[in-house]
């Protein structure tokens, strides 16, 4: 047992759950970020009659790890964010996004008051890009929702 329980102890470290940081050549850092699970098991018995004093042993263990991938960790100069793997992603970049498209509305919908020469046809032309951008995202939605796992 205490063999089995040492190997383990070697193939699962903090290195197996957060991954090596990689640098991009922009300056970002990239963690990968694995999700570990273990199990074990020992058991053993002893063979013969009771009273004889050399009883015959037998036993045995047995351990199992998974390694699953969860996402990558991105540092960058403005922000920090984790990009999942899994089938659900997009959920968590639509939800991610919102903030951004609600700063675009406001910063389309403040030049638009400015009054200034165009600023009606740019605030036009700025909602049928977000009004665009937000058919992509539910179209990626649909095709990830309906697509076999």
């Amino acid at each position: 047992m205490k063999t089995a329980m040492e190997s383990i102890k070697e193939m699962v470290d903090v290195n197996t759950v957060i991954g090596d940081a990689v640098e991009t050549p922009d300056g970002s850092v990239i963690i990968p970020v694995s999700r570990v699970g273990l199990g074990f098991a020992a058991g053993g018995s002893e063979f013969g009659d009771v009273k004889e004093a050399d009883l015959p042993f037998g036993g045995g263990s047995g351990a199992g790890v998974s390694v699953q991938p969860v996402g990558f960790l991105v540092v960058g100069h403005d922000a920090v964010r984790l990009l999942p793997v899994s089938n659900s992603a997009i959920y968590d970049r639509l939800i991610d996004l919102v903030p951004r498209l609600v700063d675009k509305v406001q910063g389309v919908l403040a030049a638009g008051n400015g009054g200034g020469n165009g600023s009606m046809q740019q605030m036009l032309a700025r909602q049928q890009q977000l009004e665009q951008q937000v058919a992509d995202l539910q179209r990626q939605l649909q095709q990830r929702t309906m697509s076999p796992s």
